[in-house]
């Protein structure tokens, strides 16, 4: 973990505390501006035993300054003083590799191009050509004006690169050729344009799949100009779909070695806490804190045989950021940027105007909060509707992760309660776009805020109630139990006021649904409940005596639940609520409350 560099100039350094670089993934601006910087240049000597990689990982976990570290240390015109700059004091800074300062660096980004498909590849072509021209004349000792313009010469990107690679072959120049975001604009267009669209320049002669094509010669075993490429994204749907399988490199994304580049691990968390703390500008309890952070941020697990868990980088920086200088608690936990737009999966979950296999998956995997499946390192678009395919783009989504091997058999769960949210909202936005169900979240949020500050909580069971009898869509999808327990986890968390668990464990046994409420803030809440679903079919009897019989017998699971000890040690000052609620089919035909002691 690194603070402040000694080479930082004084006007940078009118905080006696490094700055939080949320949002900043260029390492030269953060190490010369003395912000801070945790130190992942370990892995860069892992990373050289693999000349062609591919590696996989879900928004704002940190890719972009990875692949910025990688240009800074091996382009070869970053001038030495500078390098120490910004490595000096790093792990690779006191133990550098050969290979340092040494390549000519083509470093792409592609996030910036729009779902335009009219004018795409004219927009690829030349920003392609412009990143291919500036390296060239950063490095005008390697490439004389004769050879630039006969490696620009040519009418497309594909054979200009053909050019370059012929060239830098032919006079030993070392090429490092870097892709941030390669996956970016295709899910843009194949989420707002559909597959028709994506396949024109994925799949035949598109222009994408030949500039991958492309790659893939000038990588070849025969020498073919490109010495290292590594390539980042967030889905490993589009390299298999350009390139039938990255059979060009290794995917490290599953790989227990680098499990821990990308993210904080909990004792790199925990240093940044105390750093901030004894600096003064961290007044929160640290042990608080973690806690806080780890619900919210942690549980990322990207190998089966890896040992640590992940917090999210964006996640972790956006915390501290808004918590100095010794500010309380975030208003809201879950950074806005951190979320998919449901737009982006609407495909995997709608056919036609009916949500599809992949959304009965989806509501499975919130209802159970687990799903055992092994990770696919790569498939095809027209192979997602597959379980194994459809989970495994989930894992590399960060939506779910691995949380543990069971009978040989990767375990996948949500992470934490930040992605659980999200989760619970792909849900809501499906169902009310499709007409199955939608309720007002402005009168929600409210009932919500009463149940969670002043202990009313029948208001907004009753809301919910008379919403399913009177919105006939949903009863076609309330069809058990496990169910109507992921639908009222769907509108009963969506709020910030509450943690909520499914299948809690309390007094050995285990909760439907616990709404804990969030007391790390001075006016949190203090009112918790413990929920108790009983399910009659819509087809059995619902006589009375059958509904007082389950009312009573989720009583008294509540009646133990509530005696916890764990339950009260934890939260001390809020008052428990046990609620018990039988459903016949859509219809709440009997409520009940059970006060703690």
């Amino acid at each position: 973990m690194m603070g402040r560099d000694k080479r930082a100039t004084a006007k940078h350094m009118t905080a006696p505390y490094p700055r939080i670089p949320y949002g900043e993934a260029d390492i030269r601006r953060i190490r010369l501006r003395g912000w801070l910087y945790v130190d992942k240049t370990r892995f860069l000597r892992r990373l050289e035993n693999e000349s062609y990689a591919f590696l996989i990982r879900p928004r704002r976990f940190g890719k972009s300054l990875w692949v910025s570290v990688l240009e800074n240390y091996y382009s070869r015109i970053v001038a030495p003083d500078l390098w120490h700059a910004m490595f000096d004091g790093t792990d690779i800074g006191r133990e550098p590799t050969e290979d340092r300062l040494r390549y000519v660096v083509l470093r792409f980004n592609f996030s910036a191009f729009d779902d335009t498909l009219e004018t795409l590849q004219e927009r690829f072509d030349g920003y392609c050509s412009m990143i291919v021209r500036d390296a060239m004349e950063r490095n005008p000792d390697l490439f004389p004006e004769a050879a630039m313009r006969r490696i620009l010469a040519p009418p497309s990107i594909d054979r200009r690169f053909g050019e370059l690679f012929v060239y830098v072959r032919a006079h030993d120049i070392p090429l490092y050729v870097m892709i941030d975001e390669y996956d970016n604009f295709a899910n843009t267009i194949l989420a707002h344009r559909g597959p028709e669209a994506y396949e024109s320049f994925t799949h035949g002669g598109g222009f994408y799949r030949s500039f991958f094509a492309t790659l893939k010669a000038g990588a070849g075993e025969s020498g073919g100009g490109i010495e290292r490429l590594f390539i980042t994204g967030v889905s490993p749907v589009t390299m298999d779909d350009v390139t039938s399988g990255f059979n060009i490199g290794k995917n490290l994304s599953l790989e227990a070695d680098f499990n821990e580049m990308l993210g904080f691990t909990a004792d790199e968390v925990r240093g940044l806490v105390e750093l901030y703390r004894d600096a003064g500008a961290f007044s929160q309890n640290p042990d608080e804190a973690m806690a806080l952070m780890g619900e919210w941020y942690n549980g990322y697990c990207f190998a089966e045989e890896a040992e640590t868990d992940m917090y999210n980088t964006d996640m972790v920086l956006y915390y501290l950021d808004h918590s100095i200088p010794n500010r309380g608690v975030p208003r809201e936990l879950i950074d806005r940027n951190i979320r998919i737009d449901y737009r982006k999966l609407r495909h995997l979950l709608v056919t036609g105007r009916r949500l599809n296999g992949n959304f009965d998956l989806l509501r499975q995997v919130v209802a159970d909060g687990e799903a055992d499946t092994s990770v696919v390192s790569g498939f095809p678009l027209e192979r997602l509707h597959e379980r194994e395919n459809f989970l495994s783009l989930m894992h590399f989504f960060g939506l779910i992760s691995i949380r543990g091997v069971r009978e040989g058999m990767p375990v996948l769960g949500v992470p934490n309660q930040t992605v659980k949210r999200l989760m619970y909202g792909y849900l809501r936005d499906a169902w009310e776009e499709m007409g199955v169900f939608a309720l007002d979240f402005y009168v929600l949020e409210r009932l919500v805020r009463r149940m969670a500050y002043h202990g009313e909580w029948r208001p907004l069971v009753e809301h919910v109630a008379e919403a399913l009898a009177r919105q006939t869509g949903i009863r076609d999808y309330i069809d058990g139990e496990r169910t109507v327990q992921a639908f009222l986890a769907a509108y009963l968390g969506m709020t910030e006021h509450f943690v909520l668990h499914s299948e809690g464990e309390l007094a050995k046994g285990f909760a439907d649904l616990q709404l804990e409420p969030v007391t790390a803030r001075p006016d949190g809440p203090r009112h918790g409940y413990v929920i108790e679903l009983k399910y009659l079919k819509r087809g059995e009897p619902a006589a009375a005596a059958v509904v007082k019989e389950r009312l009573e017998g989720a009583k008294e699971q509540l009646r133990r639940y509530l005696g916890d000890e764990g339950l009260c040690r934890r939260q001390p000052s809020v008052r428990h609520t046990g609620l018990a609620l039988v459903f016949h089919g859509w219809e709440l035909v009997a409520s009940d409350a059970i006060e703690d002691a």
